[in-house]
C-alpha cells in the first residue's frame, strides 16, 4: 500500500462506521484507501495530531494529499472515492458547509444509540486485512 494513499480514521467500535467501512471496501473505484481505527495505537497518534479526543471520537478524518478533513467535508472527500448508490450524497457539496456539519454532528451524536455499539472493533477479513491498522489484543 502507497504511504500516500488516502487514510480514513474510523471509530472502529461504532456500527455506523464499520458498516460504512464495509460499503466503502465493496464500492471503492481503486482499493487505495487505508482505514486506521482510532482505537488503535496509529490511530490515537493521528487523532491527537488532528486535535481529536481518541477515548470520545466526534467526527471520523479523512486524509488525503497531507489535507485532513473532518465531519462533512471528510464524507464529501470520501464520497469522491466511491461509487455505487451511496455517490448520489455526493451532491451534498450543494449546501452550505455549516448545514451540512450540523446534520454531520446530529448523526455523529448519536450514532450509538441509533445504531449501537460493538465491544471490540470490526475485523477485516482475509482479502483486506492489509489496509488495515487495527488494535492489537490488550490494547
Amino acid at each position: 500500500m502507497s504511504r500516500d494513499a488516502p487514510i480514513w480514521l474510523f471509530d472502529g467500535l461504532c456500527i455506523l462506521c464499520s458498516r460504512a467501512v464495509r460499503y466503502t471496501l465493496r464500492h471503492e473505484r481503486k482499493a487505495a484507501i487505508r482505514f486506521v481505527a482510532i482505537q488503535s495505537v496509529e490511530g490515537r497518534a493521528l487523532a491527537a495530531a488532528h486535535g481529536l479526543d481518541p477515548e470520545d471520537p466526534a467526527t471520523f478524518l479523512f486524509v488525503e494529499g497531507g489535507t485532513a478533513l473532518g465531519r462533512s467535508d471528510g464524507v464529501l472527500a470520501l464520497l469522491r472515492h466511491l461509487d455505487g448508490p451511496a455517490r448520489v450524497l455526493r451532491l451534498g457539496r450543494v449546501l452550505p458547509r455549516p448545514l451540512r456539519d450540523w446534520m454531520y454532528d446530529r448523526v455523529a451524536r448519536n450514532r450509538y444509540r441509533i445504531f449501537g455499539k460493538t465491544q471490540s472493533c470490526m475485523m477485516p477479513g482475509a482479502d483486506t486485512a492489509g489496509r488495515f491498522v487495527l488494535p492489537k489484543p490488550g490494547q
